[in-house]
C-alpha cells in the first residue's frame, strides 16, 4: 500500500513556503499558485510539492496546486471509504481547477501526479480534461486505466516500488506503444525507491541528481506537449 507520507500527511499551505502563494479559492478549492496567470499553458501538480510547482513555473507555466486534502486524508483504518473512493471524490475536485484555468485564459493544461496523484491524473487523462500527463512513481493506476488514456503521457517509474514495480510500469508501456495515436514516454530510474522525486536528503547528491533528472524530464514532456 502506498505510504503515509503519501497518502495521510495533510498539507500546510503556508504563504511564505516558495516563490508563489496561497489563495483562498482557485476552481473552488484553496491552492497554492505561482507562475504568470496570463500563461496559456498550464500545469495542475496533484500533491503538495510547493517547491516544484515553483520551478515548473520559472518555465513559463501558470502552475495551480490545490490542497486536495484540505483537512480529509485518506484514513486506511476507515473500511466504510476506501482508496477508490476517496481518489473518486477528489478526482472530481480537480475538473473545476481545470475548467478555472481555461476561463483565464490557458489554452493548454497538463497535469502531474505524484504517488496516489497519479490515479487522479489517470482519470483525467482518460476524461479528455487536459492535454498531457505525467505520473511520477504512480500507485493504484492500472494497465485498464493506460489504456484509456487519451492525451500525451509520460510515467516516470522506481528501481523499487511495491506500487508500481518496473514489471508494471514496463506493462503500461506495452500497451502504450500498441497505440499510435497516443504520444508516450516512459523511464524506471535506476537505484531509487517510490517517492524519490519528492522525498529525498539534499546532503545525497545521487537522491538530488535522480530528484532533478525527474523533474527535468517532466518540464520536458510539457514544452513538448503543452506549448
Amino acid at each position: 500500500m502506498a505510504s503515509p507520507q503519501c497518502c495521510a500527511n495533510p498539507p500546510a499551505l503556508n504563504p511564505a513556503a516558495g516563490e508563489g502563494k496561497v489563495v483562498d479559492s482557485f476552481g473552488g478549492i484553496k491552492a497554492y499558485v505561482a507562475g504568470a496567470q496570463d500563461s496559456k499553458a498550464a500545469v495542475v501538480l496533484i500533491s503538495d510539492v510547493r517547491k516544484i510547482a515553483d520551478k515548473v513555473a520559472s518555465s513559463g507555466y501558470f502552475v495551480v496546486v490545490p490542497d486536495f486534502l484540505h483537512g480529509d486524508p485518506f484514513v486506511p483504518e476507515n473500511a466504510d471509504r476506501p482508496i477508490a473512493v476517496w481518489i473518486k471524490e477528489h478526482t472530481e475536485e480537480a475538473k473545476p481547477v481545470i475548467a478555472a484555468l481555461k476561463e483565464q485564459g490557458a489554452s493548454s493544461v497538463g497535469a502531474a501526479g505524484y504517488c496516489w496523484g497519479a490515479k487522479v491524473v489517470a482519470e483525467l487523462g482518460k476524461a479528455n480534461e487536459i492535454q498531457a500527463a505525467v505520473m511520477s512513481h504512480p500507485s493504484f493506476v492500472t494497465v485498464d486505466d493506460i489504456k484509456e488514456v487519451k492525451c500525451p503521457i509520460s510515467i516516470l517509474g522506481a528501481e523499487t516500488d511495491v506500487m508500481s514495480p518496473p514489471e508494471l510500469v514496463k506493462e503500461f508501456e506495452q500497451v502504450l506503444s500498441s497505440n499510435s495515436g497516443i504520444a508516450h514516454f516512459v523511464k524506471i530510474f535506476p537505484g531509487v525507491s517510490h517517492g524519490w522525486t519528492v522525498r529525498y536528503k539534499s546532503e545525497d547528491a545521487a537522491a538530488v541528481k535522480s530528484a532533478e533528472e525527474a523533474l527535468a524530464d517532466m518540464v520536458d514532456w510539457f514544452n513538448k506537449n503543452l506549448k
